[in-house]
């Protein structure tokens, strides 16, 4: 063992310096066939080789070259911060901790390509971003991760949310607590968040009823029957908070309030949320892991905070929205 260990591992060293093996390493069992040798073997040699940092493995994604002038440096060059107003500012702050070089656009019609060449790589946090532009990103060899979102381009990166799951949880919870009426609380040509709550809500009160809102509208939304909403995001939450004691609304006795989002560890709400360092650092780490691997697709798992801003619904209002939502 110790005797084709050791073989394996010059083995594998030689043809990395060659530059047989490059950028990301193909999968155990590919290159255990390739080597003729079984999964433990190889494994400690990879094992072996980064310990000494020849190799970088990350669980999850796999084993990569390192290289002194490759990913490390990629990532640590300037970014570009495709954002719009709708833009989560903890993670454009946090963001810019990890690249205190990063400059930020919200005009992105007019971006140039003579512009574009000074970044290492564009994070891509607006909403609309054309795919013109992501595809001659990419044709230039510049890394792009969407944030927030799914990618619209093949060879994107994608740091999100497990928003599904968040609305799901936060749905169940509301809709044991008495709740039928929703509102999801998103920004126009959004809908993820309805779809979620719908889809939740079957399983557990056929007779729910979901309406789109925007936090501007939260208060005459409320003379419908509502009795929950589900913000999209952190920003919306503040927002729609704001909004509702303008107009003294009690929370939770009136309407409750939740969100999912990214946060800096304030949470304005009760809600699922995924701290914006994590966030960050996830962008950081796809960086890193340089062009040689394929697009991927990181999925951050976030956690249910409690603010006292969810409750029950009273016995009275919760037959007013269970009639409402059936005549609806």
């Amino acid at each position: 063992m110790s005797y084709k260990f050791q073989r394996l591992r010059e083995k594998i060293r030689r043809a990395v310096q060659a530059g047989e093996l490059a950028g990301k390493l193909p999968g155990e069992r590919e290159l255990a066939r390739r080597f003729r040798v079984n999964a433990k073997t190889l494994s400690k040699a990879l094992t072996d080789l980064a310990a000494e940092g020849l190799l970088h493995r990350s669980i999850g994604r796999g084993t990569f070259v390192s290289s002194a002038d490759g990913p490390e440096t990629r990532a640590a060059g300037p970014w570009l911060l495709l954002i719009d107003a709708e833009a989560d500012q903890p993670v454009i702050q946090q963001l810019r901790i990890q690249n205190p070089q990063a400059q930020m656009s919200d005009d992105i019609a007019s971006l140039r390509p003579s512009y574009l060449s000074q970044f290492s790589a564009v994070i891509d946090l607006a909403a609309q971003t054309p795919q013109w532009l992501l595809r001659d990103l990419l044709v230039r060899n510049i890394p792009v991760v969407a944030v927030g979102r799914e990618p619209r381009v093949y060879s994107t990166n994608a740091v999100l949310l497990d928003t599904h799951l968040g609305v799901s949880q936060l749905t169940r919870d509301l809709a044991l607590g008495g709740h039928r009426r929703f509102l999801a609380v998103e920004t126009s040509n959004h809908n993820a968040v309805a779809d979620a709550i719908r889809q939740a809500a079957g399983r557990y009160c056929p007779d729910f009823c979901v309406d789109p809102c925007s936090a501007e509208d939260i208060v005459c939304a409320l003379e419908h029957g509502a009795t929950a909403a589900i913000c999209a995001t952190a920003g919306l939450a503040v927002q729609t908070l704001r909004n509702l004691a303008a107009a003294d609304i009690p929370i939770p006795q009136q309407i409750s309030v939740a969100a999912v989002g990214w946060d800096d560890g304030e949470y304005p709400c009760t809600g699922y949320f995924v701290a914006a360092s994590q966030q960050a650092a996830a962008v950081s780490e796809l960086l890193q892991q340089g062009q040689g691997s394929r697009p991927a697709t990181l999925w951050l798992a976030g956690k249910m905070i409690d603010r006292g801003t969810v409750g029950h619904v009273p016995p009275a209002d919760a037959g007013r929205a269970i009639a409402t939502a059936l005549i609806a």
